[in-house]
């Protein structure tokens, strides 16, 4: 059972699955960390309050969120089909990965801003400092641990909505686990890609620890 083919199938579905994962946090990230800043720079306390902008983006990310991952896989099918050509496999994956994590994100980045020191922010004010220098050189600046940290948990996340997406034919480590630990009740195979998928999320987290811990000004 355990031949070359098993093995070289392994290798190939983690390669797989980190692809999946890495294109989609960065994809995810070009839509999710401006919905973030913006949610903090519209509300009622921030830089340039604007009800309407917050209350809409607000909602979006709330009802985005809310819906199951295998759910809203199957909502977008239309549009995956649309972008990539095809409704499975990991490309088209990638589609419903990016529109899952976006939201999350969203509030990850939103969440990192607001524990930004606001004196910081006031005396960048009293300076005569843009709305875009702020945002880019304090608080993104500042923030940059706590946004780290949360980078290292939304790889995890998207991770885990990689093996998902195998119920459906998705590709990666999770398509194998289905396949084979499901419909051929080989147990063998399947917890060797769950604990292919627990030693990504480990690896990825002690990453993610160790450059947070480099950018944190404050650890010597």
């Amino acid at each position: 059972m355990w031949d070359s083919v098993v093995v070289k199938m392994l290798v190939e579905n983690t390669f797989v699955t980190l692809y999946m994962t890495l294109v989609s946090t960065i994809f995810a990230y070009l839509l999710g960390l401006p919905m973030g800043i913006i949610l903090v720079v519209t509300a009622k306390d921030g830089l340039r309050p604007n009800k309407v902008i917050y209350k809409i983006l607000d909602i979006i990310v709330n009802v985005v969120r809310s819906v199951p991952f295998l759910i809203l896989l199957i909502l977008v099918i239309p549009l995956t089909r649309a972008i990539v050509g095809k409704a499975y496999g990991p490309t088209a994956t990638i589609v419903p990965l990016v529109l899952a994590a976006a939201p999350f994100i969203a509030r990850m980045v939103e969440s990192s801003l607001l524990e930004v020191d606001k004196g910081v922010i006031e005396a960048a004010q009293s300076m005569g400092a843009s709305l875009w220098t702020i945002i880019v050189k304090v608080m993104l600046g500042e923030a940059r641990t706590s946004l780290t940290v949360g980078a290292t948990i939304v790889l995890g996340t998207v991770l885990g909505y990689s093996a998902m997406a195998g119920a459906v034919g998705g590709g990666g480590l999770g398509d194998i686990a289905i396949q084979y630990g499901y419909y051929r009740y080989q147990a063998d195979i399947m917890w060797v890609t769950v604990i292919l998928l627990v030693l990504l999320v480990q690896v990825m987290q002690f990453a993610g620890t160790k450059l947070s811990k480099k950018l944190d000004k404050r650890i010597r």
